[in-house]
């Protein structure tokens, strides 16, 4: 924690206090943001082939607005005695991989996507490692990764082969900082995040001339959330029409979140949303007292209740007639495993955090990414899991290898910090201005109409979403359930299509999905570069 003045001791006096910013010696003083980036080659195997690429690796000063726009400072005998306000702006690194071919320079004709992972105040560490850049860390497919040493090998999954990629950091993540009066405010927020990412593409299509590059955004988690708002601001306010977005993960309207639909009642569609993840969940750990044989017939079933007895049954609250709330409830514990008398204590309302913890009884707790995964409870009588055995289970893997590659292979970073992730969460402004509308409005995020109306005013752009079944964070059928109620009219509804997969929030985690993953969004990226058929 720093905060001026403290120490182990307690409040210092002011006489005991550090000096004063303009006292610290130079070479103490937070640097400058600045521009910098490391350019390096080399090649990976993607089956038969060898794929050659450029790669750079640095940090670019991201602005509110065009510096150029502001005013001359005064001359030095007209400056106030009072300093103006410092500016706010952030450094975001990134991770550029170009393909080439022989001696020749970059193909500024190729397709070029930009991808981020989500948090809030996540990196894109994980979409880098795991899914789409030349080189991926292996890691357990299922249960907690060995520490190191790490295996990094040539990912044969690379989007590399059908689009340049652009691997972008979040600001306050990676490599970068951020700098100014209020600066958090500046940057952390959903309108503000998104309008940093942005201005980051806008600057790198001028810098790297890839203006006329056939143009992708891969999101995931809340980045996904941020694609949807990104899309928007790009073609409302840079003119730039995306050829497609590639959701992973997906969240658009987080009323549809069932970590605590508890703090919203009322709402209770969240509940029934997640409901065939639980099932998924029970299938794959075998604790269904009838085991069905196959995953996807099962998963139909427990949609179709979901939505046409489940849903209407909570909804009639206290009206809900005795016999069909025991009928509920004994679907309920057929498809979820959960003992029925926790069912009815629990009032046919089960959120995440309440899954996890007792699905597997009271020893093991389930992950909220990933079910797949499984790991010792904290606390036995704990209401809630209090952690993610998924995110336990592999973390230190992306992290470290990560820390490795980007200084011994890529030439960037010594004597920096990369920061995985960034604690945003006091600070960040979940007000969304939607298209539309003159301010920002009250209540939980939507970012479904920013994503519909981009839709509307580019009818040529293209959707597509990519969710495991076993995500209990982004369940894959919320996110179904936004694509079909998007805004846009019929003539529309061929630029969408989905996959689902036999993984969780991290789909590439698991090897035979990343294969499928990378065939859909190769083929994705392909066949819309140039208007598709």
């Amino acid at each position: 924690m720093a905060v001026l003045g403290l120490c182990a001791a307690g409040w210092l006096s002011a006489a005991e206090a550090p000096p004063k910013p303009a006292e610290t010696p130079a070479a103490e003083q937070a640097a400058p943001l600045k521009d910098q980036s490391q350019v390096t080659t080399g090649s990976f195997s993607a089956g038969e082939r060898r794929i050659a690429y450029q790669a750079e690796t640095g940090v670019m000063v991201v602005h509110l607005k065009d510096p150029l726009d502001e005013d001359a400072p005064a001359p030095r005998e007209e400056k106030p005695a009072v300093p103006p306000p410092v500016p706010a702006q952030a450094s975001m690194s990134y991770v550029a991989y170009f393909r080439t071919e022989g001696a020749h320079a970059p193909d500024a004709r190729r397709p070029i996507t930009f991808l981020f992972n989500g948090g809030p105040g996540s990196s894109t560490v994980w979409l880098h490692m795991g899914a789409f850049g030349p080189k991926r860390v292996v890691t357990a497919d299922d249960t907690h990764t060995p520490a190191a040493p790490y295996r990094l090998i040539d990912n044969e999954y690379s989007l590399l082969d059908v689009s340049d990629l652009v691997f972008i950091d979040a600001p306050g993540t990676g490599f970068g900082h951020l700098r100014g009066t209020d600066k958090e405010k500046a940057f952390w927020g959903v309108d503000q995040d998104a309008h940093a990412f942005a201005n980051f593409i806008h600057t790198f299509l001028s810098r790297h001339g890839r203006w006329n590059s056939p143009k992708y955004l891969f999101g995931e988690s809340y980045g996904s959330t941020r694609a949807a708002a990104l899309t928007h601001i790009l073609a409302e306010e840079k003119s730039i029409d995306l050829n497609g977005v590639l959701l992973i993960g997906q969240i658009l309207n987080f009323d549809n979140n069932a970590d605590t639909p508890q703090a919203n009642p009322g709402v209770e569609l969240p509940y029934a949303l997640v409901l065939p993840s639980y099932a998924a969940s029970a299938w794959y750990h075998h604790r269904l007292q009838e085991q069905p044989a196959q995953l996807e017939p099962f998963l139909r079933e427990v949609e179709t209740f979901a939505l046409n007895e489940y849903l209407p049954g909570l909804i009639a609250g206290s009206e809900l007639p005795a016999d069909r709330r025991a009928a509920i409830a004994a679907k309920l514990h057929q498809y979820t495993g959960l003992p029925p008398d926790y069912i009815e204590r629990a009032d046919l309302r089960i959120n995440t955090g309440m899954f996890t913890q007792q699905v597997l009884g009271p020893v093991d707790a389930v992950g909220r990414l990933d079910a797949r995964f499984s790991g010792p409870v904290q606390d036995a009588l704990s209401k809630e899991s209090d952690y993610d055995p998924q995110a336990t289970a592999i973390s230190s893997a992306y992290v470290a290898t990560f820390n490795d590659y980007v200084r011994g292979t890529l030439k960037f970073g010594d004597g920096w910090t990369y920061k995985a992730s960034a604690d945003v969460e006091k600070f960040w402004d979940f007000q969304h201005q939607q298209p539309g509308q003159s301010s920002k409005g009250p209540g939980v995020v939507n970012v479904m109409p920013d994503l519909a109306t981009a839709m509307k005013h580019n009818p040529k752009l293209k959707v597509q979403l990519n969710n495991g079944y076993y995500d209990l964070a982004t369940p894959y059928f919320a996110a179904l359930y936004e694509l079909r109620q998007l805004q846009i009219p019929a003539s529309l509804r061929g630029n969408l299509e989905w996959y689902f997969y036999q993984s969780g929030h991290m789909i590439y985690a698991h090897e035979p999905d990343l294969k499928a993953l990378h065939a859909h969004a190769a083929g994705f990226i392909q066949k819309w570069a140039h208007g598709g058929n």
